[in-house]
């Protein structure tokens, strides 16, 4: 049973009038909205976070979803025997944990575009790569070394800073019923 199963008819109506006046805010405005890694576990509220992103794009408010997954990461590395390393509250990503992307790109992703689908929505499946939308360089951290005390450079492997975000894409979506995820 929905929570919309309880709330009578008059109920739904007056919260609906009440959120007008803020939807109006925000009409033909775009709003990115980070959807953690960790939110993604439970398949009922994923399909609830996917409903309540088309009501947003039917009330003329332009949606952008960017998604995490470090859970779904981590799942995977396990399931193929790799190892995770962390330094400085970052994944290292080298050759072997490439699977990142796979799992970011390709399972995480589309799995979350084909439940916005599923709830009357037109979601289109983006990575960083697809039109060299983000451009990023090699990220640096370094750590104390805690026996030495010595502070030295972690690598990071295939970890990034965005340099330059180009919203060409975007903006060709934008405003078209579609909506970026």
């Amino acid at each position: 049973m929905t929570s919309s199963q309880n709330i009578s008819p008059l109920d739904q109506a007056r919260i609906l009038s009440e959120a007008l006046p803020h939807m109006q805010q925000y009409d033909e405005e775009t709003i990115v909205i980070k959807y953690g890694g960790h939110a993604m576990g439970d398949e009922e509220t994923a399909k609830a976070f996917a409903r309540d992103i088309v009501l947003l794009e039917q009330t003329a408010i332009n949606p952008v979803v960017v998604h995490g997954g470090g859970p779904q990461i981590a799942t995977m590395l396990k399931r193929l025997g790799i190892q995770s390393e962390f330094a400085a509250g970052l994944r290292i990503t080298d050759a072997a944990t490439e699977i990142v992307e796979m799992v970011l790109a390709g399972s995480v992703n589309k799995q979350l575009v084909g439940y916005i689908n599923e709830a009357g929505g037109k979601a289109v499946g983006l990575s960083g790569k697809d039109g060299n939308m983000v451009k990023a360089s090699k990220t640096t951290r370094t750590m104390v070394d805690p026996d030495s005390n010595i502070e030295k450079a972690i690598d990071l492997g295939f970890v990034g800073d965005p340099d330059k975000v180009d919203l060409t894409l975007l903006n060709q979506l934008i405003g078209h019923e579609l909506i970026p995820v």
